[in-house]
């Protein structure tokens, strides 16, 4: 039997393909058979019936558990991100004393000084503003040479490095865990049930926006 997929002979699409995260969150639904599967092992006896029923209280906790998890590694990417916050204020305070930074930069450091506050709406959104904001920055760092030679300056910038690596994997762990969500309230029959009858949706990972995408596809050199 041949290989159904077969990296020798294709076909292969030779323009490539970019791909994005579906903003899309699916139900866990079963249907009448699941209802047949429980009332047939209830039937059979009652040593079966009460199994299943112990297995259903093991998936509820597990889920409820995993839901925890899915907060706390949410959490550490907002904590990093107010990390960036307080570095982004630190260095703009540096560098207004030195050159005329740009309008938006200023007007974004001040919204930030209300209180970033991220949370599962606007964590992206606040992401990509501390980006952007950083962006602006390493440009007046590179083309003045006397920013350079200002330590704390250059100490901010490398701390902010840090923490952007910082939130890259925590991002990623929390991914994992979502992607653990998401297959398991798939998996049938304990824990499909469980999900479906606890209205549980899938959930939707971290997804670079479409400014940061078309930055990664530009020449750097």
């Amino acid at each position: 039997m041949a290989n159904e997929l077969d990296e020798m002979t294709g076909p292969v699409n030779k323009e490539g393909r970019d791909v994005s995260v579906i903003e899309k969150q699916i139900p866990a639904k079963v249907g009448a058979g699941s209802l047949v599967f429980e009332i047939v092992l209830w039937v059979l006896g009652i040593i079966p019936g009460l199994v299943f029923l112990f297995m259903k209280i093991s998936a509820r906790n597990y889920f409820r558990q995993l839901q925890q998890k899915i907060q706390a590694n949410a959490s550490q990417i907002d904590n990093y991100l107010e990390q960036r916050v307080q570095i982004l204020q630190n260095v703009v305070g540096i560098v207004e004393k030195s050159i005329d930074l740009d309008k938006d930069v200023m007007k974004t450091v001040a919204a930030f000084r209300g209180g970033a506050n991220p949370n599962e709406e606007n964590r992206s959104q606040v992401a990509g503003q501390l980006d952007q904001a950083m962006r602006s920055i390493n440009v007046a760092f590179e083309a003045y040479p006397d920013l350079k030679a200002h330590q704390s300056l250059a100490d901010a910038m490398q701390q902010n490095s840090y923490l952007q690596r910082e939130i890259t994997a925590a991002r990623e762990v929390y991914n994992d865990t979502v992607l653990k969500w998401n297959q398991d309230i798939f998996a049938w029959p304990t824990k499909m049930i469980v999900a479906s009858r606890a209205g549980y949706t899938s959930r939707i990972p971290f997804t670079a926006s479409a400014e940061v995408k078309e930055q990664a596809r530009a020449k750097f050199f």
